[in-house]
């Protein structure tokens, strides 16, 4: 018989407890079990097997490279099963189903939360779940069942195989700051260049990120260095507290940076930066079998082209 049809949902969690403790005797107690019980489970496994999964050393348990790869197989079967529970929870209640959308800043102050209205309205039941963190971290949590949709900046780095991809729109970059910055009490605003925006310490996306790459290559083609006097964040929050009690310079995409200074919250700096973002959404294939997760993806081509429209820019 094959080793995985002997495979139950114990075993999975004893796999994830030592995979998180690195220790037999923690784990067979958070288990209920004996350490011998455990022990012997796991030996039996890598026999069937015929790969070590964990190396046995001194201060406790460390995965294998084969154990890593296990290990992960068993957290997204974790996750499809939390899932399903919610799901079936949302339906048992009278609704359409759970969705969990990530979003990183690109899309978080328009995109998705016009796309979240509309599919209330196209299902009234439906539960919503949004996060938001940067494109690597959703992406990792996408790729292990923890999500259902991820929207934001087009990252091709990042794509996993098993991931399907559509691009929603082009928008460029802005540089953003609180309505009453001393730039915009210039009579020279309108021409402002690089140089005026030096003084000010700015705040940046961190490193590794779509925007940030997206500056750093906006600033090289203008042959300025990235400014040494600067704040790296990745809360869009925390960002718009930082500029608007201070006079920082701030970076938002185009559809943020407008609902933001439709809102009175900031303003747009008239220095244009080269170049534009792509905002894409991700998605798992057997997500489309759920009502909740194909409307949000419909609701989301919805919005953007919306957001295209109302911002005057072409996709």
């Amino acid at each position: 018989m094959d080793w995985t049809q002997r495979l139950r949902l114990r075993n999975l969690q004893m796999l994830l407890s030592l995979a998180e403790t690195g220790n037999m005797s923690q784990s067979a107690a958070m288990l209920n079990t004996t350490q011998p019980g455990l022990s012997k489970w796991l030996k039996d496994l890598e026999d069937d097997i015929g790969l070590p999964l964990f190396e046995r050393l001194a201060r406790g348990l460390r995965p294998t490279p084969y154990g890593e790869s296990l290990i992960a197989h068993a957290r997204r079967i974790e996750a499809q099963l939390d899932t399903a529970r919610d799901d079936l929870d949302a339906m048992r209640e009278g609704g359409s189903g759970l969705v969990v959308i990530g979003t990183s800043g690109a899309s978080a102050a328009d995109t998705v939360p016009l796309a979240v209205l509309q599919l209330l309205q196209r299902l009234p039941g439906a539960q919503v779940r949004v996060v938001e963190t940067t494109m690597d971290r959703l992406m990792s949590q996408l790729a292990h069942n923890e999500l259902d949709i991820v929207v934001g900046r087009s990252a091709p780095e990042l794509h996993d195989r098993q991931v399907l991809t559509e691009s929603l729109y082009l928008e460029p970059l802005h540089f953003v700051a609180r309505p009453r910055h001393p730039l915009f009490a210039r009579e020279t605003v309108a021409t402002l260049d690089w140089p005026d925006l030096q003084p000010f310490r700015w705040v940046v996306w961190p490193r590794g990120t779509p925007i940030r790459n997206a500056l750093e290559t906006a600033l090289a083609a203008a042959g300025h260095p990235f400014p040494a006097d600067s704040v790296e964040s990745n809360s869009t929050v925390l960002n718009l507290t930082l500029l608007n009690h201070s006079d920082m310079i701030g970076l938002q995409s185009h559809r943020t940076a407008r609902r933001l200074e439709e809102l009175g919250a900031l303003r747009i700096v008239p220095l244009r930066l080269a170049g534009f973002g792509s905002v894409s959404m991700y998605w798992r294939e057997d997500g489309l079998a759920r009502v909740a997760v194909a409307t949000a993806l419909e609701c989301l081509r919805r919005a953007a082209d919306r957001a295209v429209s109302d911002g005057g820019e072409s996709a």
